[in-house]
Formats: structure tokens, sequence, C-alpha cells
């Protein structure tokens, strides 16, 4: 993003609505702090710059991988998806991507008033290699991992984004696993994380899945989400 300081009138609205707080005012001029900056347009966007004075920039690589992992209305040049991942989860009943003796995890790595730099995503994607998980293949995450060790590209590793999704399935059995590698990542990561799990709940058993991640110490928040046509069969 780029701000005009010839025109700039220093109202703030733009320092106000910046989710990274990469914006501020220096001699009534709004300055971008180009390293925080990540690239999700919201002040040119929802600033409502009274001059005009916010313009978008044509972004070369690797600065041009911030703009799908944070801004809403860009889609991943090479999954072809809009946003940090996919609806995989959300819709599930429809598109029945986790079927009973599997369950779909994802971790959602930075979020907006926080971010992240991307080389986080590694923390937790060469341990999880490990175990012998299946990424998504559309998620926008899935396309910087360059190995089957699971490191991404060196080139992206120092960009900043609001939030980057990691996608991917296990089978049942591999769910305990998985709880300790988010276990030590959270010892060592410098940013927020949140982790979702979606299961197929089996007939008169909801509890089970519940039971299994509080035994390792983690609070359980249930998420129950029905999306009306949504998805495709």
């Amino acid at each position: 993003m780029y701000i005009n300081r010839e025109i700039c009138t220093g109202c703030g609205q733009c320092v106000i609505v910046c989710p990274v707080q990469a914006i501020r005012l220096v001699d009534n001029k709004a300055v971008i702090d180009e390293d925080k900056c990540v690239e999700c347009a919201i002040c040119y966007r929802n600033a409502e710059c009274p001059v005009k004075a916010i313009r978008p920039t044509r972004l070369k690589w690797p600065r041009i991988i911030r703009s799908p992992f944070s801004n809403v209305i860009a889609t991943h040049k090479i999954t072809g998806i809009p946003g940090r991942g996919t609806e995989e989860m959300k819709t599930n009943d429809v598109t029945n991507r986790f079927s009973i003796g599997e369950i779909g995890v994802s971790i959602e790595v930075g979020r907006p008033g926080v971010g992240t730099y991307l080389e986080n995503i590694e923390l937790f994607t060469t341990r999880l290699s490990k175990i012998g998980i299946a990424y998504e293949e559309k998620s926008p995450v899935t396309a910087l991992i360059i190995d089957n060790e699971g490191h991404i590209n060196e080139e992206v590793k120092n960009q900043r984004v609001l939030s980057a999704i990691i996608e991917f399935k296990i089978p049942d059995k591999k769910l305990s696993q998985v709880l300790e590698v988010i276990r030590e990542v959270e010892k060592e990561i410098d940013t927020v994380f949140s982790v979702g799990i979606i299961s197929r709940i089996k007939e008169n058993n909801t509890k089970d899945i519940i039971n299994r991640i509080s035994q390792h110490g983690f609070e359980v928040r249930p998420n129950a989400k029905v999306n009306v046509g949504l998805g495709k069969p």
C-alpha cells in the first residue's frame, strides 16, 4: 500500500483501521511501516480517506505472498482459493471430506491485531510431517511446503501476514501425536495460534473426542456450524 504524503491531511482514519498497527502519523502525515504492513488493503477499502491518498501498488515476489494471507478478497495464484484457508471444515456435511475414523485439523498461526511471520509455519509442519499427515492440497499454506519434511520456501519466511492456516487430515489414532506436537510448538512460537478439530460424531458417543482432547490439557470449546446450500455434493 502507498500513502501520498503530498495530499494526506493527517486525519488518522487509516491509523485507526489498520489491524496490525502498521500506520502512524509523522509530522501530521500518515506513514506506513513496510515491514509491519501485511498488505491486507483494509486501509484502502475501509479508512474512507477524505482525499483518497491511499492506493495499492503492484506487488512483486516475495512480498506479493502477503496479500492472499491477509486480504480477504485476494485469491491465491497457485491454488485459486480466496482467503487464508479452504472451506472443507465448514462444509463437511456436504463434501464429506472427513469420514468416520478420520479427523480434520486446522492450526491458524497469527490473527488480526497480532500477525505472524511465515517462518512460524515450519515450527509445526516440520514436526507434523514426521508423523505422516495428509495436508489439504488446496490450502495456501500447503502450496508453500517444498519437501516431504515440511520445510517452506525460504524466500517467503520473512514475510509478515495476518495469519496462515495449516490444514490437514489424520487417522483417528494419530490425534494424540498431533496434540503433543502442538504442545511442543507452544513453548517456542512467538505469536498466537488457535487449533480447530473436526470429527464425525458417532451415535450416542458425542463426548468421545472432547474427552480425548481434554486429557491432553486443552480447553475444549465445541463449535457446531450448519451451512445451508454451501459446498458441492
